[in-house]
């Protein structure tokens, strides 16, 4: 029960807004007061409009006007210096030509600063809150109350004063009169009703002092006038006793508008201070938003509209004498549905509610469950089409020439709600083709969408290039027609590779080749025909029809379209050449190598057939690295730069701010590396030790060979490991440096040594291994992040 109360207020209070809408539209329709029709001053000072809705015209004849009238005041004034000179008169038709035009501009003036005002405050009444706007609507009513009553009293008086005597047949009981269906009884019996009614209605409605002694006189105040005819009275008497009636009425009405006064400014106060606090904390377009949703606007343009052209459907069906055919009575009502820029906005409205449905139906058609895109569909539909109507002056038209503008623009919106729905399809394809396990109903009703879009736009060029000679219009829709093939095309090609590359059992490492070229290839269409849209454009511009909101929409398309399409991918363009050098310039890993490394690619987690070679000896698939080059020039493993900015590999980088791994430390970890002296020193048994050997191998993407490949990899670390002078306060463990801290850590579980210098105390094995593994447990938390459980608890052995 209480959502269907909601919605009957929601449809009430949207109601209650579209009045304000007639007043602005009524307005429109009389060009905010300028002359709209043929004006003449005397000797043909004023130019003629053809048109009356077309404000060019308009225009130009007050152009015409003020040119001659701006003469005939200079004639007037020679003329003047001349009969100084010469003892003649002045010009006196100049003169009363001169007073007849600053007449027409005061009067024009003046009627165009009221319908501003009258459009000012039919929109202040249209953003009220509810509960104002109810308050306004009681005011008004009530006022409304009065004039009507007024109105009725002097049909009924007239109705009396020619008829016989009503007092005299009431007080005979002459039924027969009373009774008489043409009497005059019968004749005020619905006056009298209806005055009784309305005066209930004003005495509950009405905003000014509500007295009991008031209250009850009201309705009797109302039916005054009615009550004073059937009196002998002077014919004076009751020829103003309407007026007197509605003496009280309009004192308390009086009363309400003086006493509100106060609340209405106050109220237009706070609304603006809640405003500028609302667009202060959280911006403009979020007030917009929050406004644009509180008045329900789509609706209430919706409902506006649908009124409009019902009215207008009514008024045709009673004027018309034939029967109306429905092409030209559908016609009729697209041309008057779009008359005024209110009437173009309700027909938006109309237009975004059909296409976010077409949407909707699609990503229902599509199994699809994200509406998000359905939803800005109509939304930029609308704001397209309303775009469309300014641009190509779609009011200013002729109704033949407007008919014919809005089906134009109708095109243009069906070939951009084309490219919309490709939006939607595209991201499916693209899912769909990397599924292993895909369902195959979504990929049939996917590519019959697709069928779909392959096939509307050519069936649409070929009726428009059959009906139509070429044109400016035509070679517009053409160009997003094919476009929205090419792209249709691109996306089936893109979905076929990836379906290809889905069914392999190996790694495909041209797949990214092919993708890029053909999207590249769509990119490039698209970019030509915004190159060729923005000459289109400006044909229009120059040679047919300009304006101010055309150039304004060319500026921003050589923006967007072009300027920051070609920017976006020159960009790509150069980061993927600088990859492919850096690539090329890196070694290829032999298959002796890649049976050595025996791993995945650390990036994809694929099986490696061919591999590239870093500086820091970690292994990756060619592609996969030029991709990670795309981000950052840093190994996704270990994080050092994969060459110098020259793009040569060198022994490192220049001004990183951290010491590169020595060339020998490198190769103690490569793999296959036999054991260096010293190596038989340490103990080879320390399972501890050799794990963590095994790890660092593991995270450092390289594979040991052998469990006693890691014994001696990590006893040759031990072996070589040199803590340096207590200067530097820091210590070296495989060319990586560690703070103080830590090695104050590390050397506390050995036992006490001295050391300066280069020289080096030798310690026993196991405090040498305790010293290397809380070394590389401080490097590896450092550079690190543990990607398992398992690695965290080996880390916390280590310590």
């Amino acid at each position: 029960m209480s959502v269907v109360r909601t919605k009957v207020l929601g449809l009430v209070d949207v109601i209650m807004r579209v009045p304000s809408l007639f007043i602005i539209d009524e307005i429109l329709k009389i060009s905010m007061g300028l002359p709209n029709t043929s004006s003449s001053v005397s000797n043909g000072t004023a130019g003629t409009v053809t048109d009356p809705s077309s404000s060019a015209v308009v225009s130009e004849s007050l152009v015409n006007m003020t040119i001659n009238a701006t003469m005939k005041v200079a004639t007037a004034a020679a003329s003047d210096m001349l009969g100084a000179t010469t003892g003649i008169g002045p010009d006196h038709s100049s003169i009363k030509d001169n007073i007849e035009f600053y007449k027409f501009v005061s009067l024009t003036t003046l009627k165009f600063l009221l319908c501003f005002f009258g459009c000012l405050s039919a929109a202040c009444v249209f953003m009220l809150w509810t509960r104002h706007l109810v308050i306004v609507y009681m005011y008004i009513i009530s006022v409304g109350l009065i004039f009507l009553s007024y109105w009725s009293n002097v049909s009924a008086l007239s109705v009396i004063s020619d008829g016989p005597s009503l007092l005299e047949d009431i007080l005979s009981l002459n039924m027969e009169r009373l009774l008489d269906p043409g009497g005059v009884a019968l004749s005020i019996l619905p006056h009298l009703l209806a005055q009784w009614l309305m005066g209930v209605i004003f005495a509950y409605i009405h905003l000014g002092p509500k007295y009991k002694l008031i209250q009850k006189a009201l309705p009797f105040s109302f039916l005054m006038p009615l009550f004073l005819a059937m009196l002998p009275l002077p014919a004076v008497v009751l020829r103003h006793s309407p007026a007197f009636a509605a003496f009280l009425p309009l004192v308390l009405s009086k009363i309400a508008l003086w006493s509100s006064s106060f609340d209405v400014v106050k109220t237009i106060l706070s609304g603006y201070q809640h405003a500028r606090n609302f667009a202060s904390n959280f911006g403009i377009s979020a007030l917009i938003e929050n406004e644009w949703q509180r008045l329900n606007v789509p609706c209430v343009l919706r409902a506006f509209w649908t009124i409009r052209l019902t009215e207008q459907l009514i008024s045709m069906l009673i004027n018309s004498d034939v029967p109306l055919r429905f092409a030209a009575t559908v016609q009729s009502l697209l041309v008057s549905g779009c008359e005024t820029l209110t009437a173009v906005l309700g027909m938006t409205s109309i237009i975004s509610l059909v296409c976010h449905y077409i949407g909707k139906a699609f990503q229902h058609f599509l199994l699809s469950e994200d509406y998000d895109e359905d939803k800005s569909i109509g939304t930029v539909s609308a704001i397209l089409f309303y775009i469309l109507a300014l641009q190509t002056g779609l009011t200013s038209l002729s109704p033949d020439k407007r008919f014919v503008r809005l089906c134009r623009n109708l095109c243009l919106l069906i070939t951009a709600l084309l490219h919309f729905l490709h939006n939607i399809v595209a991201p499916i394809l693209m899912s769909l083709s990397a599924a292993r396990n895909p369902s195959r109903k979504r990929h049939a009703r996917a590519l019959m969408v697709c069928a779909f879009l392959l096939l509307t736009p050519l069936g649409l060029l070929s009726i428009l290039w059959a009906r139509h000679s070429p044109s400016t219009w035509l070679l517009a829709v053409t160009a997003f027609s094919v476009e929205v093939i090419v792209k249709v095309l691109v996306s089936l090609a893109t979905y076929t590779l990836f379906l290809l590359d889905a069914r392999r059992q190996t790694f495909w490492e041209k797949l990214d080749d092919y993708v890029y070229y053909i999207r590249a290839f769509g990119n490039s269409v698209e970019f030509c025909f915004g190159i060729f849209l923005f000459f289109n454009g400006a044909w229009i511009l120059i040679f047919e029809s300009g304006g101010a909101i055309r150039a304004l929409m060319m500026c921003i398309h050589a923006y967007f379209n072009i300027w920051c399409e070609a920017r976006a991918g020159w960009g790509v363009f150069m980061k993927r050449r600088t990859a492919v050098h850096k690539i090329s310039s890196l070694p290829e890993a032999t298959p002796l190598q890649l049976l050595s490394f025996d791993d995945v690619c650390a990036i994809c987690y694929q099986e490696m057939t061919s591999a590239k070679i870093t500086r820091c000896k970690h292994y990756f698939h060619g592609v996969c690295l030029r991709k990670w080059l795309y981000v950052q020039d840093r190994c996704p493993l270990c994080h050092e730069i994969i060459m110098n900015q020259d793009g040569k590999n060198g022994d490192g980088p220049e001004g990183d701010g951290t010491d590169a791994v020595n060339d020998e430390d490198r190769n103690l970890l490569s793999p296959g590396n036999g054991t260096p002296a010293g190596a038989s020193n340490a103990s080879s048994s320390d399972s501890s030790s050799a794990s963590g050997a095994s790890t660092v191998a593991t995270i450092s993407g390289v594979s040991p060979s052998s469990s006693a490949g890691s014994s001696a990899t990590i006893s040759a670390i031990s072996s070589t490991n040199t803590v340096s002078s207590s200067s530097r306060g820091s210590l070296a463990v495989s060319g990586f440096r560690i703070p103080s801290s830590a090695a104050a850590t590390s050397s506390s579980t050995s036992l006490p040594s001295a050391v300066s210098g280069n020289n080096t105390t030798a310690s026993p094995a196991s405090d040498s291994a305790a010293v290397t593994a809380a070394a590389l447990s401080h490097i590896m938390r450092q550079h690190h992040q543990p990607r398992s459980s398992a690695e965290r608890e080996f880390l916390d052995d280590l310590e």
